[in-house]
């Protein structure tokens, strides 16, 4: 499942805050998620992976203080880190019998954490009754071709593996400009492509498959 939406107010788009103070936002806001949303029976089978090794140090004692959810990670710090290089976590050594619920955390930083993701999927949902949720993963970079095929083949290829496998649960792109708008959605609910009118949105279109933010935005919004 996918969970998406900008963290620096529902009416903004990536980029408007700081990257590393939009990930603490995101770190808050799923504490908040699982408070109200994961049953306290099952809290303690309940694993949230982070980015990285130091962001779970970084959540424990921040937004997680004190919480009995465990909190795990999909990379580590290598010697070559200031070049880019983080190795990688074998997922299966990672999981344990009784986790029921994944919550991956924004993993769009390093290239490597979402080609995890998929091993994750792969080594511990699949044919499981477990469940995977990642939060605020930018999959759109990788939707619209944002990382060239040519150059990240893994990453690319995952529009035909994992993805058609996801549902989008809930979800706000916001588009600026004068014919700005939303693409929205909330499971089980269609795609819509919103405009604000005042204190209220209005509904310029509608379809049940996710359209490309490229149509969204040079044939939706445009001709509304």
């Amino acid at each position: 499942m996918e969970i998406e939406f900008p963290t620096s107010g529902l009416g903004s788009v990536p980029g408007d805050g700081e990257g590393g103070i939009e990930m603490t936002g995101s770190m808050q806001l799923i504490r908040e998620f699982c408070d109200q949303l994961v049953e306290p029976e099952k809290i303690t089978r309940t694993r949230i992976f982070f980015p990285e090794a130091n962001e779970v140090k970084f959540a424990r004692k921040s937004a997680f203080e004190g919480a009995s959810l465990k909190l795990d990670y999909l990379t580590k710090p290598s010697f070559f880190e200031d070049f880019g290089f983080v190795e990688k976590v074998k997922m299966t050594d990672r999981v344990k019998p009784e986790d029921e619920l994944f919550l991956v955390a924004y993993p769009y930083f390093n290239v490597n954490e979402m080609i995890v993701v998929e091993e994750l999927y792969k080594d511990a949902v699949v044919n499981t009754d477990r469940k995977l949720i990642i939060f605020n993963g930018e999959l759109d970079r990788i939707r619209s071709g944002y990382y060239p095929s040519f150059f990240y083949p893994k990453l690319a290829a995952l529009t035909k593996t994992l993805f058609p496998k996801m549902e989008t649960v809930y979800y706000i792109h916001n588009f600026k400009g004068m014919k700005g708008g939303t693409l929205f959605r909330c499971y089980p609910g269609p795609w819509k492509v919103l405009r604000r009118l005042g204190n209220r949105y209005v509904t310029l279109h509608q379809q049940e498959t996710m359209p490309s933010l490229k149509e969204v935005a040079l044939n939706i919004l445009p001709s509304a």
